[in-house]
C-alpha cells in the first residue's frame, strides 16, 4: 500500500523548459509505470500549456514499458489553440526511449444547445458492495456482485461493474480528471478473460502476455474524483491476440461523466520470450 498523496505528487510536474516536463513515478508492485499514471500526466502537461480550457479527449498509444525507478520527461507540441478548441500532442520519454504519445483535444464549456445521455445502470450501491482500498490507501474500490477477475475458475458475460473513489483527493477539475484516467485503465483485461475457463487476471505477465496498447478518454461532466463513481465496462470483441473494451462512467445520482475505449494485447508469450524478461514483464 502506499499513500494517495504520492500519486498526487507524481501528477505535480517540473518545468525544466519550454513545453518540457520532468514527472516521478507513483510506487508499485512492479518496476514498470502503470499506464493510467502516464495518462494523468499526460493530461496534466497539455493543461498547463493551455490552461484556460478544461481537457475533453485523450488517445494515448503506449508503445513499450517504463522504469517506475526513473523519472520521466513529457515534450508538448501545441497543434492548434484557438477560442474555442486547442490541441496538443504529448509525448513521454524515458532517457532516449519514447514510452507514450498522446493526442489531446481541449475545450472551453459552452451552453446546451440541446443534452441528453444514456442513463446509469440498474446496480448495487457502495454502500452495500464490499470496498476495499486498492494500492493506494484514499483509493477505494467495490466490484459489484463479489467478481473476482484474478480468478481463472471464474466464468461470466464480459462485463464489470465497479465503484471507486479516491477519498479525500483534491476536487479540482484537473486532478479529478487525471485521477478517474488513472483508475480506466486496470480493468478491460480482466473483464475480457471473464468468459474464458482457465484464464484470468492472475495468470497476467506470469502465464499470459498482456499490456494496454492504446486507450482513448472522453470527459463528459465535471466531477470530483474524492467522490463514487461507477465504471460499467463491457468487452464486446476478443481475439487474435487482441481485445477491444469500452466503458461509460457515472456519479452516483446517475450523471454521465466520462466514457472510455480501450485496445489491449492479451496472448501466449512469444516463442524465445520469457516471462522473466523486462518486454515480457510488460507486453
Amino acid at each position: 500500500m502506499h499513500e494517495l498523496s504520492e500519486l498526487i505528487e507524481a501528477l505535480d510536474l517540473q518545468q525544466i523548459a519550454d513545453n518540457r516536463f520532468r514527472a516521478k513515478n507513483a510506487g508499485g508492485g512492479r518496476d514498470v509505470i502503470f499506464g493510467g499514471q502516464m495518462l494523468g500526466q499526460e493530461i496534466v502537461a497539455a493543461h498547463r500549456t493551455q490552461p484556460q480550457k478544461e481537457v475533453k479527449t485523450v488517445h494515448t498509444i503506449f508503445a513499450r514499458g517504463g522504469m517506475v525507478t526513473e523519472d520521466t520527461e513529457l515534450e508538448v507540441d501545441t497543434m492548434h489553440n484557438g477560442r474555442t478548441f486547442g490541441s496538443v500532442s504529448v509525448t513521454t520519454w524515458q532517457g532516449k526511449r519514447l514510452i507514450a504519445r498522446s493526442q489531446v483535444l481541449m475545450h472551453a464549456v459552452e451552453p446546451d444547445l440541446m443534452r441528453h445521455a444514456d442513463p446509469m445502470p440498474k446496480v448495487e450501491t457502495p454502500d452495500i458492495v464490499p470496498i476495499r482500498e486498492y494500492e493506494f490507501t484514499g483509493y477505494e474500490m467495490g466490484v459489484i456482485g463479489g467478481i473476482n477477475v484474478s480468478d481463472p475458475d471464474v466464468v461470466a458475460p464480459p462485463d464489470l461493474d465497479v465503484w471507486i473513489r479516491f477519498k479525500g483527493s483534491p476536487d479540482d477539475v484537473l486532478t479529478s480528471q487525471c485521477l478517474l484516467a488513472y483508475s480506466t485503465d486496470g480493468f478491460l483485461i480482466g473483464t475480457s478473460m471473464l468468459p474464458h475457463k482457465g484464464i484470468g487476471m492472475g495468470q497476467a505477465h506470469s502465464g499470459i502476455s498482456t499490456g494496454v496498447v492504446s486507450h482513448t478518454l472522453t470527459f463528459h461532466e465535471p466531477f470530483k474524483a474524492s467522490e463514487w463513481m461507477l465504471l460499467d465496462q463491457h468487452v464486446p470483441y476478443a481475439g487474435r491476440g487482441r481485445i477491444y473494451g469500452q466503458a461509460n462512467v457515472f456519479k452516483q445520482d446517475g450523471t454521465l461523466i466520462a466514457s472510455f475505449v480501450q485496445d489491449s494485447m492479451v496472448r501466449h508469450f512469444p516463442e524465445g520470450q520469457s516471462s522473466a524478461g523486462r518486454e515480457g514483464s510488460v507486453f
